[in-house]
């Protein structure tokens, strides 16, 4: 017997409803997408200016200033892939463009390197109110009156926020020589040997003068003692000492080498000031007959190492004491209060 036929009752889908629900939800997420990407892409922007304007903002600052404008303060980088030996100099105007440039050596009687480091911001704020010039102004004076330019040495350091305020300190007072070798107490030899290299490529001068920056100076005395006419034409001018070489690791000045010094040292200038006659060509030969005190006349000048300012004095400080002035930040100010420390009138050393 044949099966009853299947009655199906279709039942009614509310398949409007559920188009008019789908129709709204896709609207409402591609609007939420579009408000997203709109946002995103404005805050991407936003950071993307903020970016170039601090990357820039030095060297717009320089270009204000019109492009006859020329900066003091120098980065110094070696060209390493030369074939020169020593390799050569690439010099730039700020900090964030080491080696971007080459500059003719300046013509002066004598270079003076003032080092310093990160954590001497206040005996540089000291210097500035006393005998070294606050501005590029001053400084150009001083070149003119003395025949001697001054600037700050320092190295660089990998903490982000200590370079950026050294940024910031070139960028307002303009005076300083930057050097590409880490800022450590450590490395001071190598610092003081790759400060002498860049003072000779960047200064055709007949002194290069290493200073510190705990010391007062007279740059009026120091002038006169440079321009002095001299029977050896390879000097080196300091306040002089020899002694016994440090063989105790537990004292401060050991000596590792002191196997290759023997039992006394050469005789030598004090680390806070000295100055020596640019001997020969080529810097390297320079400097290494420097380091070795190959055959030349060492002029002691207790002028440059006095306990206090006197009528003769050129660099004051704490010897023996300190190696430099004790709590230079306020001696500094202090002695500069003094009539005797810096006055005008002087009268040359005579050594």
């Amino acid at each position: 017997m044949p099966s009853s036929p299947k009655v199906f009752h279709t039942r009614t889908t509310p398949f409007r409803c559920f188009f008019f629900h789908s129709s709204a939800l896709a609207l409402a997420c591609f609007l939420f997408g579009l408000a997203g990407f709109i946002f995103g892409f404005v805050a991407l922007s936003r950071q993307s200016l903020a970016s170039s304007s601090s990357s820039s903002s030095s060297s717009s600052s320089y270009s204000r200033r019109g492009p006859e404008f020329q900066p003091l303060s120098v980065s110094v980088a070696w060209d390493r892939g030369g074939g020169g030996g020593g390799g050569d100099i690439a010099a730039a105007e700020h900090p964030d463009s080491l080696g971007g440039g080459s500059r003719g050596r300046h013509k002066a009687m004598a270079f003076v390197g003032i080092q310093t480091g990160f954590a001497s911001a206040g005996r540089r704020r000291a210097l500035r109110k006393t005998w070294f010039p606050s501005d590029r102004q001053g400084l150009l004076r001083l070149e003119e009156a003395t025949g001697l330019a001054f600037r700050f040495v320092i190295g660089k350091t990998n903490d982000k926020s200590k370079m950026a305020a050294l940024r910031r300190e070139v960028e307002e007072y303009d005076d300083f020589m930057l050097l590409d070798i880490e800022e450590e107490y450590s490395k001071l030899p190598y610092k003081t040997l790759a400060f002498f290299k860049a003072a000779y490529a960047l200064f055709d001068s007949e002194f290069y003068v290493k200073a510190d920056d705990d010391i007062y100076l007279r740059p009026d005395r120091l002038s006169l003692l440079l321009a002095k006419e001299r029977s050896h034409t390879q000097t080196y001018i300091g306040c002089m000492k020899k002694g016994p070489v440090f063989t105790d690791p537990k004292l401060k000045w050991y000596e590792p080498l002191s196997y290759l010094l023997g039992n006394e040292y050469f005789l030598h200038a004090y680390g806070p000031i000295y100055a020596f006659f640019r001997m020969f060509s080529n810097e390297d030969v320079t400097i290494g007959a420097w380091m070795l005190a190959m055959n030349v006349n060492h002029e002691n000048l207790h002028a440059l190492c006095e306990p206090d300012c006197t009528q003769s004095s050129i660099a004051v400080w704490d010897i023996p004491k300190c190696s430099g002035l004790c709590h230079p930040e306020v001696k500094m100010l202090q002695l500069h209060q003094r009539e005797i420390c810096s006055g005008r009138s002087t009268s040359a050393a005579d050594g």
